[in-house]
């Protein structure tokens, strides 16, 4: 059985890997801005359950908590970064503010929580990072600019450390879900509507997805189950796309972007110094 620490599990796939980790007999660390949204959970499982109140834009709180974490569970096998949120408009239509609030929370958010635990993973020579991401952290859809923005961010980030702390024996897995029901809609924050776009593909978006006609067939209870087996796979896999729409948009995406580099292969070499 492994201790796991979570970020963001009031809702959505958070709550569902909590829920499964604790039926399974897992020992999880909740983190969420409404402690008491998980308090059923609690009741059910006691001293399995640790709840601490965290928001992801508070940096000093997240050093605390972690902190917290650690001192008084001991071994944390499994950092998983699953707090965010998507801003769900065309670029020119976002105010600032919403701009600030997506950075901070999905791109902040998750590199100040992996740095405030990396200190603990070193010293106990082991862990595993899990860093929510989404089919958009490699491949983009009108009207969450914002949103690909933050992913995409997270994603190179990730990429990177990964390489820096593997010979620490500290694995990290980016987790690249499609779309599910149970967050796809109520994780999403909005920005008033500019007419200017109502014709362009952020209007084709905005549609498909007010009458329902955008597909989500990700298996929730599947998902979560591939999130948890993934952390018997050694070396740790540093991606894992989950669910059909984010394997063929990933895919198609790789290879748009792979065909026009090689379309410009001999301007590339011609560039060099001779």
């Amino acid at each position: 059985m492994k201790t796991w620490f979570i970020t963001g599990t009031s809702t959505g796939l958070g709550r569902v890997l909590t829920e499964k980790l604790l039926e399974q007999g897992h020992r999880v660390a909740a983190t969420l801005r409404k402690p008491e949204a998980i308090n059923d959970l609690k009741d059910k499982y006691g001293d399995k359950l640790w709840i601490a109140k965290l928001d992801v834009t508070d940096t000093a709180e997240i050093n605390t908590v972690v902190k917290r974490a650690f001192d008084e569970l001991g071994t944390i096998d499994v950092i998983a970064n699953n707090a965010g949120y998507a801003l769900f408009c065309a670029a020119e239509e976002a105010a600032d503010e919403q701009i600030r609030q997506q950075i901070d929370t999905n791109i902040l958010g998750s590199v100040m929580v992996i740095r405030a635990a990396l200190p603990y993973l070193r010293a106990q020579g082991s862990g595993r990072i899990l860093q929510f991401s989404s089919a958009g952290g490699q491949t983009t859809y009108p009207n969450f600019s914002y949103y690909h923005l933050t992913k995409w961010a997270v994603e190179g980030f990730c990429d990177t450390f990964a390489k820096e702390v593997a010979p620490l024996n500290i694995g990290v897995t980016i987790v690249e879900p499609g779309a599910h029901q149970t967050s796809f809609g109520s994780a999403m924050t909005t920005a008033p509507v500019m007419e200017a776009y109502d014709a362009t593909p952020a209007g084709d978006v905005r549609r498909a997805i007010a009458s329902n006609s955008f597909p989500i067939r990700g298996d929730v209870d599947k998902t979560v189950q591939a999130v948890i087996d993934s952390l018997e796979v050694s070396p740790a896999p540093l991606r894992l796309a989950l669910g059909g729409d984010a394997y063929r948009d990933v895919r198609a995406s790789l290879v748009a972007r792979l065909e026009s580099l090689d379309q410009q292969k001999d301007l590339a070499l011609a560039s060099e110094l001779p």
